[in-house]
């Protein structure tokens, strides 16, 4: 992780250890091959977008104990699919992203100033 970068430039910071968050289960929304969903956008979930999301089939709230998964509550950090991220925001339910945890790779789907448009004013560490 130590060359992942986020979409400021700088070091990718963890997005979420609790609950622990990103494709590969590290804390942070790092890039690879594997993740063909792109779980690069760390956002702090909302109601209304975990709302959206068990909508469109993606019930992120309800806990799944099979796969080690509370379920997400608002506040929660978490590692989103970048398309996703952009659905709910051409929705009007995009959750409010956290710019140092979120991998410069994004920036191949959305641009920064979008990205910028809604981001979490802080620059705190991981949430958990």
């Amino acid at each position: 992780m130590a060359s992942s970068r986020n979409v400021l430039g700088g070091e990718l910071l963890a997005c979420s250890y609790a609950p622990l968050t990103g494709y590969y289960r590290t804390g942070c929304c790092e890039a690879g091959a594997e993740d063909r969903g792109r779980h690069l956008v760390c956002v702090r979930v909302t109601e209304e977008f975990l709302q959206f999301s068990r909508r469109a089939g993606n019930d992120l709230s309800t806990p799944r104990p099979e796969y080690r998964f509370a379920g997400l509550k608002p506040g929660d950090r978490w590692c989103l699919c970048a398309l996703r991220w952009v659905e709910a925001l051409q929705a009007g339910f995009a959750p409010p992203v956290v710019l140092e945890a979120t991998h410069e790779a994004a920036l191949s789907i959305v641009d920064l100033g979008t990205l910028k448009a809604h981001a979490h004013g802080t620059k705190t560490g991981p949430a958990g």
